[in-house]
């Protein structure tokens, strides 16, 4: 005769209610049978809350007081919640929205959540009206490192270097400008980085580029134009990434890179052409390097008498007094390196 799976309690003063149990082969396996049987209760419960009407309570919860559902949930379209068992002990949950791609990344980043502020803080007229100066500062660097680029291609080098050097210029006072005026915001960073890849990292190789037309193999000349423009790319990024120090640059800022190649071609620097080409790659792999260079502020609190020597120098050779203040600037961040370790030791 078959072993029935539901059999009476022998005694009806057991602590549990008097009635069937079950005995069969899930008896065994007790906790596994009470988590699917209780995953089944709350898949059950899931489903009903997810398809009830908004206007009828919920028949396993108290019905919530009146004026505390969000206005704007009212009438929404339901959610439907799925629970997948797919393996003993585990469950899966999903859910299917039937809004598509951009309720998803509604639902995301909130219901309430707007765009992002452009200018963090207050928002008077007269803090918008020095935000969009400082923001015409940096469009002005972008603008003049496009000039750079149109002159480049007609010939005129000699203009076009001296766009940069504008560029440089202005590059540095949007940045006085925002801090001055306390109008620094994230989206001001942003326009400064990308006008200054513009500047820096395309339109300063392009003026050397033209520069050095004829003077060395056009290939030659591309592909180390190239790797300034790269470099340059590198270094904005990881400048916007990482940690600010008010003393020393994480390798040599584009913008002293650009100031320094204009400043070649204006004078005319009298090297030969495989100087010229390995004089720019030191300078696009300086830029990724990470060597501590000092800063602006840093350099111009030198002693007034170290100051006398690069005055006289420019004075008598100022092609040979360029290089040799070049030079040590590049210097500087090897033995500036060097020195830290010694002390961290």
């Amino acid at each position: 005769m078959p072993r029935t799976l539901w059999r009476r309690r022998r005694t009806a003063d057991s602590p549990r209610p008097a009635g069937r149990r079950w005995s069969g082969r899930w008896r065994r396996g007790g906790v596994l049978a009470r988590r699917v049987l209780r995953r089944r209760r709350l898949d059950s419960t899931l489903a009903v809350d997810a398809y009830q009407p908004s206007h009828v309570p919920h028949p396993l919860r108290p019905p919530e007081p009146r004026g505390t559902r969000p206005a704007e949930s009212r009438g929404a379209r339901p959610v439907a919640s799925t629970v997948t068992v797919s393996a003993p002990g585990t469950v899966e949950t999903g859910r299917a929205d039937t809004g598509g791609a951009e309720g998803g990344a509604a639902e995301d980043r909130g219901a309430d959540a707007g765009p992002l502020p452009l200018l963090p803080g207050d928002r008077t007229v007269a803090r918008q009206v020095r935000f969009a100066l400082v923001n015409l500062c940096t469009l002005g660097s972008l603008g003049l490192g496009v000039l750079a680029v149109l002159l480049a291609m007609r010939g005129e080098v000699q203009l076009a270097a001296l766009c940069l050097v504008a560029c440089v210029a202005v590059d540095g006072l949007d940045g006085v400008l925002a801090r001055r005026l306390g109008v620094s915001s994230p989206f001001g960073a942003q326009m400064d980085s990308l006008a200054d890849m513009v500047a820096f990292g395309v339109a300063a190789p392009v003026v050397v580029y033209a520069s050095l037309a004829g003077a060395v193999p056009r290939p030659a000349a591309a592909l180390v134009c190239a790797l300034v423009a790269g470099c340059a790319a590198i270094r904005l990024a990881r400048f916007n990434v990482s940690g600010k120090d008010g003393r020393f640059f994480t390798g040599v800022p584009t913008t002293t890179v650009a100031a320094v190649l204009a400043c070649a071609v204006l004078i005319g620097l009298p090297l030969p052409p495989a100087g010229q080409l390995l004089g720019l790659a030191v300078l696009a792999l300086a830029m990724v390097s990470s060597f501590p260079y000092a800063t602006l502020g840093v350099v111009l609190r030198l002693p007034v008498w170290l100051w006398l020597a690069p005055i006289a120098g420019v004075l008598v050779d100022p092609q040979l007094t360029f290089v040799l203040m070049v030079s040590a600037y590049l210097a500087s961040g090897p033995v500036l390196w060097v020195h830290q370790r010694r002390r961290a030791a």
